[in-house]
This record gives structure tokens, sequence and C-alpha cells, in this order.
């Protein structure tokens, strides 16, 4: 099975981690969340997540990709951990699938996988993504990067990631099953 992880850091933003992990295992894919401390984690609206298992219990070699979810200040508590860098940057090395959204992208830039590459992010947060090539469009794919703007376009991100990871045909049939659109 291919996983997926998705690291959760004090202050997530809610809407784009649940988003994400659904749609991901309803293509299939196995997803694997993990925390940077304790297993019970709050996002930025005071929703308590149980992560699967703690950063430091993540085996790289398993993973397929990395989405991060933005909101502050999870999308900053990610950024400034060196774990979680290094793994980006590990995973950047093998191509991997490293998407973000919302402020999320700044622990792209962080982790330097986004020079002279295209991306997007939640608006303001542009001026501290110096290294890429911005965009204001809702999902931006360049290569194995993938960046969204924010909580509004969770599941249009999501699609994007299945079609990456296992393509338009499992995209259509999420689409028709969840009654969306684009």
């Amino acid at each position: 099975m291919t996983k997926v992880l998705i690291p959760l850091a004090e202050g997530f933003e809610e809407i784009e981690a649940i988003t994400n992990i659904d749609i991901l295992r309803r293509a299939g894919l196995e997803v694997e969340t993990a925390s940077l401390g304790g297993l019970a984690v709050t996002g930025g609206h005071d929703i308590i997540i149980k992560a699967d298992k703690r950063i430091d219990e993540v085996n790289s070699e398993d993973l397929v990709g990395i989405v991060l979810p933005g909101g502050m200040p999870g999308a900053a508590n990610l950024r400034d951990d060196s774990r979680v860098i290094s793994l980006i940057q590990e995973l950047a090395g093998k191509e991997a699938l490293i998407a973000a959204i919302c402020a999320a992208p700044i622990v792209l830039e962080g982790a330097g996988v986004i020079n002279n590459r295209v991306a997007t992010s939640y608006p303001g947060f542009e001026q501290e993504l110096e290294s890429c090539n911005y965009l204001q469009d809702r999902v931006v794919v360049d290569g194995n990067i993938i960046t969204g703007r924010g909580p509004g376009v969770a599941v249009e991100f999501a699609l994007k990631l299945v079609d990456y990871l296992v393509g338009s045909k499992k995209v259509e049939e999420l689409k028709a099953t969840m009654l969306t659109n684009f």
C-alpha cells in the first residue's frame, strides 16, 4: 500500500488536515498522522486530534509523500522543527510527493525545496516564499510539489494529490461519490 504522512503540529488547520486524511483514504491510500510531541494535538480551532504516532517513529522509507496542513501557529511549528525539515528534504531527494496548503508552504521554503519552483499559499505569506515563483492560483502543481491557497480549496487540493498519486480515474470516481464538481 502507498503511505502518505500528514504531520500535525499544535495550531494546525483542522479542515486542511482532516480533508486530506479523509480523501486520501477514500482513494485507497494509507495515511499516517504524526505529532511533533504527544499524540493529542490541538488544532487552531481547539479540535483535538489523536495522531497515529510521533514524528520520531516515522519510517521515511515507507513514504511516497508528505502533506502539510497549514494554520497558524501550526505551519510555523512545522517549519521550526528540524525533524520535519529533514524528512521533507529526504523525500524531495527521492522525488516523493511534497504538498503544503495555506501557510504550510513556508515549511517548504524553510526546507529549501521550492527554489525556482512555482507555488502558492494563503494570502499574506507570499513575502516569506522568496525562493519560488509565486502564483495566486487555488492549487499549483510543479512536478512533485503541490501547494494550495487555504481551507476553502482543501477538497480541490486533496483531489490533486489523489490525481498525482493514483490517477485521474480515481479522482473522477471520488468526485462522483462525493458530489463535487471541480
